[in-house]
């Protein structure tokens, strides 16, 4: 590999920008790059552009796009062969597809369905196989190049979002969105599935700190040491009383040790007064020696000091010694402290501030970043070669878009500039809109009762708002979030640009439908969910599927203050789980069955086994 061009080994930085999937935002109005992935030899970067539904091709030389190549759906992640010739563009719609393209045509030659949510893809270094994650089916796709063919689907954790493949091709390191478990236990966190790509099975699940959510971006060091992934790390266990120092959300990112399959450390990405929010793209130098870091929310890039880094951490043990005397100075005493201390990398990063709106996607060539700007259509150029200041420019991927009133919307909640000391965005705790799987003690109802975030689909439509119903509408809650969650005071036009945006998304359709229709479980789910003897029907009516009123479904939990709790819609509930107020039952299933006492949420105790798989298919399927 020629030093001139920087890459990581999952070279292909694919990071999805799941947001376009449900905005009702005009392609013709934005490209919104969300993806690239830059050559071998650093003469060519292509740009996925998500609402433009087309890849751009970018000339490094001259800094201009030469062509584009459209696509039929918005491409979500792409990753180049090593020679160029070919490159994987994975595209976002109900079935998923991913297309090859000709570079030398700059033509797409083959389109192959793949999956739910494909996005994240990977090529094994001969360039033989394609990895692609299928978010929505919790599963890798492996793709033989050459024949156009899916080849082996490897089970996964929850919502893989990105890949990232080692040096010698043996592994492959799956960032997994958002914990697949309860979300009323001490421990709640996501993980990194490491795949063996002979046996094409997961041989660890390598868990992360407890907290850690939204995972965007993966990638392996071109020395094959370590992996890198971002995150948030989220502080569930606090009442949401401040936001200093990290006390709600942090921002981070996890070293994984790839040979030995395990986590090295956790360190923070923020500041002790400054957050850092939305960590997203992910991707070394090729020497390996800087780590490159960009901040969605903030509109920067952080420029880490890897061997600094790596030598910091080695010096520390992994517990105190408690017969050696102890240096009071250090933020950090062991292994343990890292991934609370928010001084740790003082010393060896670099906070730069980015020239657009929304940065993503970046990619390293020689000295130079490029990062992809969603919401300016935008890449800033930074050059990392220069110390003593921030040396960047910034390049048009075409007409400066014009700012609709939802549009905006989307920026401010996607934008930590809203929040106190930036520690945060309204998509830190609600990723693409929804749920980040915790339980969050929120003061609009008091201290002391933790709750499941709820998703922020149809939440006009469906008032009132929050689960126990405190907040009369989506509208109070959204001004509420920004003074009492963001602890900002802002424009009245603010929140009513988050409104519209809000109002402006549209249900994804669900990967439990088979070509867009019932299947015929949920068919016979649907029989059983409108029938007089399980009575579903009467507290989740259609369209809405929900009546818009409290009940107590005996979900009372040990935190709990009330008995009632809001009836939430069902639409889209087979993307926000856990279930139940306070995230208890991970699956319908469980919530139909053991966490339905004296059939308060269904009269389900007296259904065969069949009948609630069925039940559950229909309701999975809205």
């Amino acid at each position: 590999m020629r030093k001139s061009v920087v890459l990581s080994i999952a070279v292909f930085v694919s990071l999805a920008s799941v947001a376009g999937f449900v905005c009702e935002a005009a392609a013709a109005d934005y490209l919104s790059p969300c993806a690239m992935a830059a050559t071998r030899d650093g003469k060519t970067i292509y740009i996925a552009e998500y609402d433009g539904r087309q890849v751009a091709v970018f000339d490094v030389a001259s800094s201009k796009i030469v062509k584009t190549i459209s696509v039929k759906s918005n491409p979500t992640g792409l990753a180049v062969s090593a020679d160029g010739t070919r490159l994987i563009v994975t595209c976002a719609s109900p079935s998923g597809t991913v297309c090859i393209v000709d570079t030398k045509a700059a033509k797409v030659s083959k389109t192959i369905p793949v999956g739910h949510g494909t996005c994240g893809p990977a090529l094994s270094p001969d360039g033989k196989f394609a990895y692609v994650c299928n978010r929505f089916n919790n599963a890798i796709a492996v793709i033989d190049v050459e024949k156009a063919k899916v080849v082996a689907r490897v089970p996964v954790g929850r919502e893989p979002i990105g890949a990232a493949v080692t040096p010698d091709g043996k592994l492959l390191l799956i960032a997994n969105h958002l914990s697949p478990g309860p979300g009323d236990v001490n421990y709640v966190g996501s993980n990194v599935s490491i795949v063996d790509t002979a046996t094409r099975k997961v041989v660890a699940t390598v868990k992360l700190p407890s907290g850690s959510v939204g995972l965007r971006g993966i990638c392996v060091a071109p020395d094959g040491k370590y992996a890198y992934v971002s995150h948030i790390l989220g502080r569930f266990h606090m009442p949401t009383t401040q936001l200093e120092r990290g006390w709600m959300n942090t921002n981070a990112m996890s070293i994984i040790d790839p040979a030995g399959l395990k986590l090295v450390n956790t360190v923070l990405l923020d500041d002790v007064d400054k957050g850092a929010a939305n960590p997203w793209g992910v991707t070394c130098t090729a020497d390996s020696k800087s780590i490159c870091v960009t901040h969605a929310g903030t509109q920067e890039l952080s420029v880490i000091n890897a061997p600094g880094l790596m030598a910091k951490l080695a010096k520390l043990p992994e517990k105190v010694d408690p017969t050696k005397a102890v240096n009071y100075t250090a933020a950090s005493l062991s292994q343990e402290d890292v991934p609370n201390d928010l001084s740790f990398l003082v010393g060896l990063r670099r906070r730069i501030r980015l020239a657009g709106n929304g940065p993503r996607a970046i990619v390293v060539i020689g000295t130079k970043a490029y990062v992809a700007e969603y919401f300016t259509d935008t890449l800033s150029v930074v050059d990392l070669a220069v110390k003593a200041r921030s040396d960047v420019k910034q390049v048009a991927l075409g007409p400066k878009p014009k700012i609709s009133q939802v549009r905006q919307g989307e920026i401010f909640f996607n934008n930590a500039a809203l929040c106190f000391q930036t520690w945060q965005s309204c998509s830190s705790c609600h990723p693409d809109i929804r749920t980040d799987g915790l339980n969050w003690d929120l003061l609009n109802d008091g201290i002391g009762n933790p709750k499941s975030t709820k998703s922020m689909l149809l939440a006009h439509k469906t008032p009132p708002a929050m689960i126990t119903g405190v907040r009369a509408s989506a509208e109070v809650a959204v001004r509420s979030g920004i003074r009492y969650i963001q602890f900002a005071v802002r424009p009245e036009k603010d929140a009513q640009a988050i409104d519209a945006f809000l109002k402006s998304l549209k249900p994804m359709p669900s990967p439990y439908l088979v070509k867009g229709k019932l299947s015929k479980a949920a068919k016979r789910g649907e029989k059983l969910f409108n029938s007089g003897k399980v009575g579903c029907a009467v507290c989740h009516p259609a369209p809405l599927y929900t009546n818009l009123k409290k009940y107590d479904v005996g979900s009372r939990g040990k935190l709990s203050r009330v008995d009632e709790f809001d009836t939430p819609t069902l639409i889209e509930c087979w993307r926000t789980g856990p279930y139940l107020h306070d995230g208890r039952a991970v699956t319908l299933t469980d919530m139909l069955t053991r966490d339905n006492p004296k059939d308060k949420h269904g009269a389900t105790s007296h259904l065969s086994k069949q009948q609630i798989a069925d039940l559950v298919e229909f309701v999975l399927s809205l």
